[in-house]
């Protein structure tokens, strides 16, 4: 005897089948998966973190309050549009790297290697500073490029400047590649390796927490700063 109801068991299991993965895709963008992307409606102690930065920045005015909302929603946008990043209001990998945080489920960055000495700095901040330092110092000798690590590291530890590798890159106007946009590159092993060894303890710049290229400068104010060492096209001060 034939059985009339399995092709149509079969075409409604398929159906169902399709719309499953059409509303999963609708909730993924540029291969993220859904527990690796902050959104409106999220909530947690990683929608407080990005809170907390975005306000520090100056990007966002609302409480730090673990909601994502329409503030926090707004505040992620103009920090995407500011930094050359996706404007869409969501926290995917991109955005969270140029934040300085990992999302829970993501892993370690594109890219990252564990640091050789184990510090305590996070995959994220490795990174981070080690797309500053390829930004900021392509073309310069290795030790060039670690010193630029070292500099952003001392502001961090310095009273003048925000307290996180993060806070100190996006303060606005400290650097030029956070304005055109060029922190935004995929950093080589070179500056992750200098990256690494700068949070290892390397200072080729002995505390400098400032350095510039006299061919490219075009602060006055710079020009001030007592210069103690040269290292490869930029001069350090403190």
């Amino acid at each position: 005897m034939k059985h009339k109801w399995v092709p149509s068991v079969i075409v409604i299991m398929l159906t169902l089948f399709i719309c499953g993965v059409m509303l999963m895709d609708s909730r993924l963008e540029d291969g993220d998966s859904v527990e690796t992307i902050l959104y409106w409606g999220s909530t947690g102690n990683k929608v407080s973190e990005v809170q907390s930065k975005l306000k520090q920045w100056g990007y966002y005015d609302g409480a730090i309050d673990g909601v994502y909302g329409p503030k926090t929603f707004e505040a992620v946008k103009n920090f995407q549009r500011k930094n050359g990043l996706k404007v869409d209001g969501v926290v995917g990998p991109q955005t969270a790297a140029a934040m300085g945080i990992t999302l829970d489920g993501s892993g370690a960055p594109s890219g990252y290697q564990p640091s050789r000495g184990g510090g305590a700095a996070s995959s994220g901040d490795v990174y981070l500073l080690a797309r500053a330092v390829h930004a900021e110092a392509r073309g310069e000798p290795y030790i060039g490029k670690v010193a630029v690590a070292a500099v952003i590291l001392n502001r961090v530890k310095h009273p003048s400047f925000p307290n996180t590798i993060a806070g100190v890159i996006y303060q606005p106007g400290a650097f030029t590649a956070v304005y055109d946009g060029q922190i935004n590159l995929a950093p080589d092993e070179e500056a992750l390796r200098a990256a690494r060894d700068a949070l290892n303890g390397w200072d080729p710049t002995y505390g400098a927490i400032y350095y510039y290229n006299p061919a490219k400068a075009t602060s006055g104010w710079i020009w001030s700063r007592p210069v103690h060492i040269v290292i490869g096209n930029h001069r350090f001060a403190k």
